[in-house]
Formats: C-alpha cells, structure tokens, sequence
C-alpha cells in the first residue's frame, strides 16, 4: 500500500489510512501490473494445468496484495481461485503484513500476522503447511516459531555461508527444530530466470525451455526450489522477450526427462527425508548480496523508523482501535523500510527500480513524517 505524499498540515478530520495511503496510486499500479503480469500469467497457469495433469505450483500471496486485489480488482482474486480448484496449486503461508514483525523483540504480533494470513489464504484453497517468511527472513528461532504454529516446512535462500559445501538440493533439519524441514531456494537457477532472463550479456544469452529442462534433469538431489517474484512474467520481463513462451513450453520439455517431476512444497516435505542440519543463528534472507537484513534495516533512518513502529504496539494494542491497529500494521510493510536503503552500485539499481520516491531520504521523511503523525494521534486518543 503505497503512501501519500504526507503534509504534517494534513486535515486531521479524514481518517488515518485516508491521510496516509495512495488508494488512487495503489489501484492504477493494481491494475496495471495485473494486464501486463497477473491475469495473463495465471490463464497461462491454468492452461498448463490443465494440459499437463502432473504439473504443479504454488504461490506466496500477501494480506496485503489480496487486500487491494478485493479493493480494486477482485476479478484478480478470482484468478487465483480458479488455478486453486484444480487441486494442484498450492498457497504458502507468510506474515499478512509482509513485515518484519518476525524481528520485533515480542513475537506476539509476529504469531497475530501468520495467523490472519493463513486465515484469508484458506478461503482461497487450503491450509497451508509451508511457511515462507517476509523476504525469506530465516533464523533457527524463525524456524522455532514456524514450527510452534503447526507449519511442516519452511523456505528460504540456498546460500553457501549457511550450506557449506552442501547442495541446496536437499531437504535440510534445522537446529534445536526437530519438526520442521527447511526448503532452500535455489538461488542460481531462480534468477537465471528471474533476472537474467532477457539480458542479452549473459553467457547463457537466450535462454530456452529445453536448455533449462536439460540444466534441472543434470542436477543431483532430491530437489529444484525455483522461487521467484511473480511480476517476473510480463512486467520484469515484457511479453516480447519470449518469457510466456518459455513458460508455455517448459512443462513440455521437463515432461522428456524421466528424472523430472512438478511438487508442491507440501508434498516435498512429506516425501523427501532431511540429508543434515543447517544452524542460522543469525537472521538470513533473499535480499541483494549479503543475504541480510540491510536491505531493510541497513542505516541508521531504517532503524530509527523500526523502532518507532515497535515502540508503538503496545499503545496501540491497548487502544482497542481497529482503525489505528490496521494502520500501524500496514506501515510494518517492508517495502517502506527498502525504499529508504542508501546501499551503493547493483544492489541499489534495484532498490532504485522499485522506489516511488526520487531518492531514500525523500523516502524517510515522507516516511517519518507519517510515524510521527501516528504517534500523535496514539497519544490524542490516549488523552479522549
């Protein structure tokens, strides 16, 4: 939910999400994203599935996607629901926020975020049983948590400091977690075509279905996790770089290798046995190079700006006021903490192409200014 341009001389007679979000930007970037990437991609999907009765796959929506889906386009929800019925797509399960509450010091709203997503998730098709947290945020506790709250696996990056020399081909057990099974992202052939897909510098410059096909069927382990965003087809890479086509014909080619088969991620965890333990002491994710949380909490304007939001849930709960607790839990979504990133070079080319602001301290005093209007409006109603 983007936010407004915020004046500290807004009337304070509308309500706070009226003063605070862009609902008129929030349905064009809605709409438009959904011509060029959402409903072309999911009837592509639904084809497939269709055609090829051993595909599958899943999908990690937000709350807060499939809130404004029901605010502006919920023909796009019933998209999702249709590939839903087919009984062989899957929805994991995430924060509803797609914020950090995972790292607040209580995990209370942690817990309160996971379990109103997995609620909405469940009207469109299931319980889910895998969790993927904000980001691929990922710790031992993280997986603790997940695993208290009934989830079989967890997702998150394949990265070589938490590996080793080990494959992220496998399933992995997770320290001080005995009933959970980690899921590592493959990050190599993710972005092969997540990134690199049209980029006409690469080696491996064009890449075709069966050249990926024949790359997975070479592949030792017991698994491929390909994870990626979903704007990837048709809004990352247009129309015209060939990316639907490669999609049309990749269930094709996979289909001639006899090594080869579409799972969901629940149907992994329950086949596929643990090879060994990963130990993440520290906080991992799927963000830039350093795989860390600096992408949102990097500089000393992220951490001021978290703080805040921590330091208002305890007021905020005890108000009872469901308008300000939805605003507050809005505001925790990461996108705001990753628009005011000062990372330098390719890492922040990407933070660039995503920021609606025209630099990351325009981003922070837009941002700061619409914390600090919360944090009146907590005490004002503290003192009615």
């Amino acid at each position: 939910m983007r936010l407004k341009r915020f004046s500290i001389f807004e009337s304070h007679e509308k309500s706070v999400r009226e003063r605070y979000f862009d609902n008129e930007l929030n349905r064009q970037i809605l709409e438009k994203v959904a011509k060029k990437c959402y409903l072309p991609t999911n009837a592509l999907m639904l084809e497939l599935l269709q055609k090829h009765p051993n595909m599958r796959v899943s999908y990690s929506l937000t709350g807060v996607f499939m809130e404004q889906c029901k605010m502006f386009a919920p023909y796009l929800l019933d998209s999702f629901a249709a590939l839903a019925k087919t009984g062989r797509v899957e929805f994991l399960s995430e924060t509803y926020y797609h914020s950090l509450s995972a790292l607040f010091p209580s995990k209370d709203e942690f817990v309160e975020q996971v379990k109103l997503h997995q609620s909405e998730v469940e009207k469109l098709g299931g319980k889910p049983s895998v969790f993927r947290n904000t980001e691929a945020m990922f710790s031992n506790e993280i997986a603790y948590l997940a695993q208290r709250l009934g989830y079989d696996g967890i997702l998150t990056e394949g990265i070589e400091h938490v590996l080793g020399w080990r494959s992220p081909n496998y399933l992995y057990s997770v320290k001080s977690c005995e009933g959970i099974k980690a899921m590592l992202r493959n990050y190599k052939l993710s972005d092969d075509i997540g990134y690199r897909f049209s980029a006409k510098w690469w080696s491996e410059y064009p890449l075709t279905a069966d050249k990926y096909a024949k790359w997975l069927s070479s592949l030792e382990g017991d698994c491929v996790n390909v994870f990626m965003d979903y704007e990837t087809f048709g809004e990352h890479h247009w129309e015209d770089t060939g990316i639907f086509e490669f999609l049309r014909c990749l269930p094709t080619e996979m289909g001639k290798h006899s090594n080869l088969e579409f799972v969901t991620p629940s149907m992994l965890v329950k086949s596929a046995g643990a090879v060994g333990e990963i130990d993440v002491p520290h906080v991992i994710s799927w963000a830039d190079m350093e795989r860390d949380t600096s992408a949102w909490l990097g500089n000393e304007m992220q951490r001021e700006c978290f703080g805040i939001l921590q330091e208002l849930e305890a007021p905020i709960k005890e108000l009872k006021d469901e308008e300000l607790l939805s605003a507050w839990r809005m505001l925790q979504n990461s996108d705001h903490l990753y628009y005011l990133c000062t990372k330098s070079l390719s890492d922040q080319d990407v933070h660039n192409y995503f920021s609606p602001y025209d630099s990351p301290f325009d981003a922070y005093v837009n941002f700061r200014n619409i914390l600090e209007d919360l944090r009146g409006e907590v005490k004002a109603r503290q003192k009615a």
